[in-house]
């Protein structure tokens, strides 16, 4: 192993920056070389790359979003554009390639490992939802942002005595919705793993109100149901004064917290680490506070399981 490469794909998260520092600076360290191919596997594909030094990773830890750039690229998924991946991985000198990124950049990595590259990944994702890792880069940091959006709309739904119904991201995956409704205090969390009945949802506002509260919050992933169609229901069946707030990309922007830093510190040195022992087709993940590393086929053939007693703790504690 004389040469490595790194790309960022699929959604931005906070700390991708992070662990792109570590990557380049563990290598680094080690004697390795360095390639950064920009805008994930669309660069693999035109070869776009640049030699990474030192200095490329500097003042960036505390940056979100991606310096390498992320870009969706449909070339990469015809067997074609991944032979012309191949063929500017093999003019690029990189003995293995380090993926940071979620699901589509893991299925992506498997393909090239299949067609002979050595190929490590490591979990970045706003959605925590890749299997064998309890967390991946850039969630905390997004349950942070929401958390810190559901605080100030609070503020705005008691003196208006009004419910607001809080829309985030979340296609397939409801955890951003729960962390961020247990930490914020929501009344309901809809998500797509756990079927609801609007009809309770709007029983516990009621209730509360019976009992004096000035608002409530209702955090709603965005699989689970528009979160515009749920506050029209909501003020149709409980005449109560109900707004929407979709809160969108905001989530996946802004410095990633301590946490995020730190994990993708320890991944990305991890997965410097395991190309260096001849070790690939392997993700490098993070269970019970310690770096745990799995194989590509037993991470796809798992599904993340969502936390239902979280879940069951969150409503109970909003009863």
């Amino acid at each position: 192993m004389r040469k490595i490469g790194v790309l960022t794909s699929g959604g931005d998260a906070p700390g991708m920056n992070a662990a792109l520092r570590a990557v380049v600076r563990k290598a680094i360290y080690h004697g390795l070389a360095v390639v950064g191919f920009r805008r994930g596997y669309h660069g693999l594909v035109y070869g776009e790359y640049q030699e990474m030094q030192l200095g490329s990773v500097a003042d960036i830890i505390h940056r979100g979003g991606t310096m390498l750039l992320t870009a969706r690229s449909p070339e990469f998924m015809e067997r074609s554009g991944r032979e012309q991946a191949l063929q500017v991985i093999e003019k690029s000198g990189v003995d293995g390639l380090i993926v940071i990124g979620g699901d589509g950049s893991l299925r992506g990595a498997e393909a090239l490992e299949r067609l002979g590259v050595r190929t490590v990944i490591v979990p970045g994702t706003i959605d925590n939802d890749i299997a064998c890792s309890d967390y991946s880069i850039g969630f905390d940091t997004a349950v942070y942002n929401v958390t810190d959006a559901v605080n100030k709309v609070r503020d705005t739904a008691t003196s208006h005595e009004r419910v607001y119904v809080i829309e985030v991201m979340g296609r397939t995956s409801g955890h951003i919705a729960l962390a961020a409704g247990l930490a914020g205090g929501a009344e309901s969390i809809l998500v797509p793993e756990v079927p609801f009945d609007l009809a309770e949802v709007c029983d516990r506002l009621q209730r509360g109100v019976k009992r004096g509260k000035l608002h409530s919050i209702i955090l709603v992933a965005e699989g689970a149901g528009a979160a515009l169609n749920v506050g029209e229901e909501i003020k149709k069946r409980t005449k109560m004064e109900t707004r929407v707030t979709i809160l969108g990309h905001l989530q996946r922007g802004g410095t990633p917290t301590a946490f995020d830093r730190i994990l993708a510190s320890r991944l990305g040195a991890a997965a410097v680490d395991l190309l260096r022992s001849g070790s690939h087709g392997k993700m490098v993940g993070f269970r019970s506070s310690d770096i745990h590393v799995t194989s590509f086929a037993e991470v796809l053939a798992e599904k993340k399981e969502f936390p239902q007693e979280l879940y069951r703790l969150a409503t109970i504690l909003a009863i």
